[in-house]
């Protein structure tokens, strides 16, 4: 139960993520984003990483919309206050689940990340 807790950002930060993707046209990057979670299954510390340098893109890419909404915003003389809010909210949401990796015991364990 508890590491079901632990997989829910993870798992809403992929879905997230596919849906820009999706409202974008990019396909590939959609069907990418929604196997984050399955290659999960594999309890193995490079797949850990993996999620992590994804999410970490993936913020780097939130950010990017973020910029490019605001941009958008204020050039039309419309407000960005919110937009960027919401969508730093989801940069922040999205790096944090790739770092649950090296927060989490339970995940660390579970994918045998910093044994030597």
């Amino acid at each position: 139960m508890k590491n079901i807790l632990v997989f829910t950002p993870i798992v809403l930060s992929a879905l997230l993520l596919a849906a820009h993707f999706k409202k974008a046209g990019l396909v590939p990057l959609v069907i990418f984003a929604l196997l984050m979670p399955v290659i999960l299954f594999y309890k193995r510390a490079w797949v850990a990483r993996l999620v992590q340098i994804v999410f970490v893109l993936g913020a780097i890419e939130w950010i990017r919309t973020t910029l490019i909404i605001i941009g958008e915003r204020q050039s039309n003389g419309e407000s960005w206050i919110r937009v960027a809010i919401i969508l730093g909210a989801v940069a922040v949401f999205t790096f944090c689940s790739g770092m649950l990796f090296s927060w989490s015991p339970s995940l660390k364990k579970l994918y045998d990340i910093g044994k030597k």
